[in-house]
C-alpha cells in the first residue's frame, strides 16, 4: 500500500549537487532503476518514474489519476490534514466539480490568441521593473527586481485581484508548497485562510463584476448551463494565483540562470533574436531540478513501456525533470541547445491535466526574454553559477536569488 512505509526506499525529493545540476542518482535510476521506491517526507511510500515514456503514459493514461490522491490510501506528501497541495481542499474542490467540465469552463480564458494579446501590457510591465532595477544600479537581484513581481502582476491584473495582497498571497503559497517547514496546523490554517480570501473576493464580484477573468467565470455556464460552484470559483482562484506566479517566477528565474551560466547560449540569442521560442522551450526541458513533480494514483495494475508495473494502489510521482533528460528521448539530452526542434518535453506535463496555464507562461517568458536580450544585451551573473542556492523544502524549487551585473 502506498502509505506503508518502507525502510530501504530512498528519500524523496532527492537533493542536488548544485542548483544548476540535476540529482546525481537520476541517471542510474533511469538506466537500472526506471521505478524506484522512494519515501515522501510524510514518510510513506511511493514508486518513482524516471524515464520519458514511462512518465508521460503515467501523466495521460486513464488508469491513473490525479483524483484517486484523495483516496484514503494514497501516500500524502506531507503529515497534514491536507496532505499537501496534491490533496489539499483545492485540489478536492476542483475535482469535484469534475475535471473535463472544469476545464472547458476555464481553458477557453487560456488560447495562445488570448495569451498574444497580453504582449503589449506584459512588455511594458517588464520595462517598468527593468528601469526600477536600473535605478538600483548592479549587482542587483533579479528574482525581486522581476521574475517574482512581474508574473504577480499579470496573474492579479487576469484573475482581477487586488496585487497590493501579493504579500499574503507569497505567505500562502510558501506554507501550500513547503514540505517540512510548518506544522499541520500552520499548514491547515493557510488553506482556510486563502479559501477564505478568495471566497470573500469571489462574493464582491458577484455584486460588482469587473473586466476580468473571475467575473467572467462567475457568469459562465457549462453546456448545460449550470454554473460553476462556489467552492470551485474560489479554488480556481487560488490554483490560478499560486500557478501564475511561484511557478512563472521560478522558471523566469531559472531561464536567465541557465542561459548565462553558459554565456555562449545568451550570445547565440543575441545573434538571432528568433531563436527565443525555442529556447524557452529547451529551457523548460533542461531545468536541471524542476521540484517535486507530478503524482498520480494507479486505479488498475499497469504495465510500462520501461517493462516495469504499476500495482492497483499505488501513488507514483512522475518526474518530469528526469524525464527531460532522458537520452532515449533527446538527442544530446545533458545538452542545452537554444534551437532544438523538435521538444516534446514534458515541463507541462502531458495529458488531459496537462498545464492549462501553459500558453500564459509561454507568453511571460518569451516576452521578458525578448525585452532582456534588448535591453541588457551585457546582462551576466554577478556570482560563480556554483554559487547559486535553490530554496529547500519546496515541491518547486526556485532559486533564492539571482544576482546579476551589466
Amino acid at each position: 500500500m502506498s502509505g506503508a512505509q518502507d525502510p530501504g526506499a530512498l528519500s524523496y525529493p532527492l537533493s542536488a549537487p548544485a542548483a544548476l545540476e540535476p540529482p546525481v542518482e537520476l541517471p542510474e535510476l533511469r538506466q537500472k532503476c526506471p521505478v524506484a521506491q522512494v519515501t515522501l517526507p510524510s514518510g510513506d511510500t511511493a514508486s518513482l518514474l524516471t524515464r520519458y515514456d514511462d512518465v508521460r503514459l503515467a501523466l495521460s493514461d486513464s488508469r491513473l489519476s490525479r483524483e484517486g490522491l484523495s483516496r484514503p490510501d494514497a501516500a500524502r506528501i506531507v503529515a497534514s490534514e491536507s496532505g499537501g497541495i496534491f490533496n489539499s481542499p483545492m485540489a478536492r474542490a476542483l475535482n469535484a466539480e469534475g475535471h473535463e467540465r472544469w476545464r472547458r469552463m476555464v481553458g477557453k480564458w487560456f488560447t495562445a490568441r488570448r495569451m498574444q494579446a497580453l504582449v503589449p501590457k506584459i512588455e511594458a510591465t517588464a520595462e517598468r521593473l527593468l528601469d526600477g532595477m536600473l535605478a538600483h544600479g548592479h549587482p542587483a537581484d533579479l528574482v525581486t527586481h522581476l521574475a517574482f513581481p512581474l508574473p504577480v502582476f499579470v496573474i492579479c491584473d487576469m484573475l482581477g485581484v487586488p496585487e497590493s495582497d501579493r504579500d499574503d498571497f507569497k505567505r500562502w503559497s510558501d506554507v501550500f508548497l513547503n514540505l517540512s517547514k510548518y506544522t499541520p496546523s500552520e499548514m491547515d490554517a493557510a488553506h482556510r485562510d486563502f479559501a477564505a480570501y478568495m471566497s470573500t473576493l469571489i462574493a464582491g464580484k458577484r455584486t460588482g463584476p469587473q473586466d476580468d477573468l473571475l467575473s467572467e467565470l462567475i457568469a459562465a455556464t457549462d453546456a448545460e448551463g449550470r454554473p460553476m460552484s462556489d467552492g470551485a470559483l474560489a479554488a480556481t482562484g487560488q490554483a490560478l494565483l499560486l500557478a501564475g506566479h511561484e511557478t512563472t517566477a521560478g522558471f523566469i528565474t531559472t531561464m536567465v540562470a541557465v542561459l548565462l551560466a553558459d554565456r555562449r547560449r545568451w550570445e547565440r540569442l543575441l545573434e538571432d533574436r528568433s531563436l527565443i521560442r525555442s529556447a524557452v522551450e529547451e529551457v523548460l526541458r533542461f531545468e536541471p531540478y524542476a521540484g517535486f513533480g507530478m503524482l498520480r494514483y494507479v486505479h488498475e495494475d499497469t504495465e510500462l513501456p520501461s517493462g516495469g508495473a504499476l500495482s492497483r494502489g499505488t501513488t507514483v510521482v512522475c518526474s518530469m525533470a528526469a524525464a527531460n533528460r532522458d537520452t532515449s528521448a533527446f538527442e544530446g539530452a545533458d545538452d542545452m541547445d537554444p534551437g532544438r526542434t523538435p521538444n516534446v518535453h514534458l515541463a507541462f506535463g502531458a495529458g488531459a491535466h496537462s498545464c492549462l496555464g501553459q500558453p500564459l507562461a509561454r507568453i511571460e517568458l518569451q516576452t521578458v526574454l525578448g525585452v532582456l536580450l534588448r535591453r541588457l544585451p551585457t546582462l551576466d551573473l554577478a556570482v560563480d553559477p556554483a554559487d547559486l542556492r535553490r530554496v529547500e523544502g519546496l515541491v518547486t524549487t526556485p532559486l533564492r536569488e539571482l544576482p546579476v551585473r551589466w
